[in-house]
């Protein structure tokens, strides 16, 4: 997902539909919930300033990039969360 040209509210929408996607997943798979929605809007502000391909990430536990996964083009994935 390309979020270099969105806009404030735009980017609100993204997190929002990130946060809805995560809930929906871990409430039927199980998973971290804390972390991960309190770490999205970082992630989203870091996906809007950074250039991932060139600035990669590194979290310190794989709960925490629940979104950075969203956003990396493994939406259709997500929901085997423990297999992505």
């Amino acid at each position: 997902m390309n979020i270099k040209d969105k806009n404030i509210e735009e980017l609100e929408v993204v997190c929002q539909d990130i946060r809805d996607e995560i809930l929906r997943v871990v409430s039927k798979n199980g998973g971290h919930l804390s972390s991960t929605l309190g770490a999205t809007e970082l992630i989203v502000a870091m996906h809007k300033v950074f250039d991932v391909k060139k600035d990669p990430f590194i979290f310190d536990v794989s709960h925490q990039s629940y979104a950075h996964k969203l956003l990396t083009g493994r939406w259709k994935d997500f929901s085997s969360l423990t297999r992505i």
